[in-house]
């Protein structure tokens, strides 16, 4: 009952994170990685109930839909959707190229595992206190290296610096993950990675005030309302940022 209450508790807090995230949202192109963090909060809050069937507090028919609807997401989509994300970000040039390549790739690899995760059951369980689920279909070493790679490859290669840090927390996580616990490795994973996306509303921050400042210099001058945006942005987010900073200084201490 404790892991459900922890996955519905991050859910919660990345929700919230999420909503703010979508909210600083400049242009069409940011919304599919600005909505990770949202998917994330929502992927938790089914493992919460994914917890809660395999300790009997729900029907197997619920815990059916949950361990389903998890297992889709996690390995049925994420291969696609995170490159899809970062070639709509990126400008034009190579890495779009090989980032658009990459997003061809999780395609294939999308159309091939959710196929198999449909007519293939999911059977999971509790091993060492860690949910373990386990499909057949893509239970192969080769889906998991064509993962990987587009997953946190695609983010990697991105010209942004931040996307590329996220990336690199993304497969260091999911490396020792891999050697520590491989029999948990969708969960575990899967809770970390929605645990980092937070992150990703600091990203965006950043992203609207360089678009409300472009807008300002090419329009000279902006509406009342982005103006006022634009002020508290600039005078709250660099010591909101500082804070967090040096919070995490002082954690990384202990």
């Amino acid at each position: 009952m404790l892991f459900a209450v922890l996955n519905f508790i991050l859910s919660g807090i990345i929700g919230v994170v999420g909503i703010l995230t979508l909210r600083k949202v400049s242009t069409p192109k940011e919304v599919v990685f600005a909505s990770l963090p949202m998917l994330f909060s929502l992927h938790q809050f089914t493992q919460g109930f994914v917890w809660l069937g395999v300790n009997h507090f729900i029907g197997e028919r619920a815990l059916y839909m949950a361990e389903n609807i998890f297992v889709f997401y996690a390995q049925g989509l994420l291969q696609f959707l995170v490159p899809l994300a970062i070639w709509l970000l990126e400008p034009s040039g190579t890495r779009k190229k090989i980032i658009f390549i990459l997003m061809i790739l999780g395609g294939l690899l999308t159309a091939y595992t959710l196929w198999g995760l449909s007519v293939q059951p999911t059977y999971v369980s509790v091993e060492h206190n860690a949910l373990t689920y386990v499909n057949p279909w893509t239970n192969h070493r080769w889906i998991a290296m064509i993962y990987v790679l587009t997953t946190c490859g695609s983010l990697i290669l991105s010209s942004s610096i931040a996307i590329q840090i996220f990336g690199w927390l993304n497969l260091i996580g999911l490396s020792v993950v891999s050697l520590l616990k491989p029999y948990a490795f969708t969960s575990i994973w899967c809770f970390y990675a929605a645990a980092v996306s937070v992150l990703l509303y600091f990203y965006f921050v950043e992203r609207r005030i360089s678009f409300l400042q472009d807008i300002k210099k090419e329009e000279n001058g902006l509406s009342k309302e982005l103006e006022k945006e634009l002020g508290k942005l600039e005078r709250r987010y660099p010591k909101f940022r500082r804070r967090v900073l040096r919070y995490f200084s002082s954690f990384s201490k202990i």
